[in-house]
């Protein structure tokens, strides 16, 4: 396959989590050194060319200011995990390839995208491993895999088991210690501003 351009990937931020650890609270919204925190997100992008999708269940005037706000909670409202969103950016990509990332990791491998899309080769689907683990969220998507995301998310397959089965290209990212770090806690995000503070 030709190698893949940065305009051929779409980016979705997954941000439509409960916010259960956070009382609630919209944790993309969440101040983290003085901004919200799916700021620090998307500055890890780079100046990336091309589109910005935002996976969420709430606040959608206040997320659309960074793209594009797709709904992915479910007809009754409810949170339908992160394969809800990954479903629905799927569906709406209008680029050949979609790049997925959670919004509560605030400094995600800065090569992220041109790594994943280098290493997908002939695959369907790549996701990063950060040396010990796979790290699901952090994908690339063929555009084609949209109806196999939308079956999987009717069948409540748990995200990695569904990448696993349609045969993901794993993706070193052993050499970024710490990039994959989230934050689900009010001292998450105290630990990681007392850790960054002289950045």
């Amino acid at each position: 396959m030709a190698p893949l351009a940065p305009h051929d990937i779409t980016v979705a931020v997954l941000a439509g989590g409960a916010g259960s650890r956070l009382a609630g609270r919209d944790k993309g919204l969440q101040p983290l050194a003085g901004r919200p925190l799916i700021e620090h997100v998307l500055d890890a992008l780079g100046d990336f060319p091309g589109p910005i999708l935002i996976c969420a269940n709430r606040n959608a005037a206040m997320y659309a200011r960074y793209g594009q706000v797709l709904a992915d909670a479910g007809a009754d409202g409810a949170y339908r995990g992160p394969l809800g969103g990954i479903a629905t950016a799927l569906e709406a990509c209008a680029t050949p390839w979609l790049l997925t990332l959670p919004v509560d990791c605030p400094r995600p491998p800065r090569d992220l995208a041109p790594r994943l899309a280098r290493a997908v080769g002939d695959a369907a689907l790549a996701v990063a491993h950060d040396g010990a683990q796979l790290q699901p969220l952090f994908a690339l998507y063929s555009r084609r895999l949209a109806p196999d995301a939308a079956a999987a998310l009717r069948a409540d397959r748990a995200v990695w088991r569904w990448q696993q089965e349609l045969g993901a290209v794993a993706v070193d990212f052993s050499d970024r210690p710490g990039a994959f770090d989230n934050l689900n806690t009010a001292p998450d995000f105290a630990r990681w501003e007392k850790d960054h503070e002289r950045d």
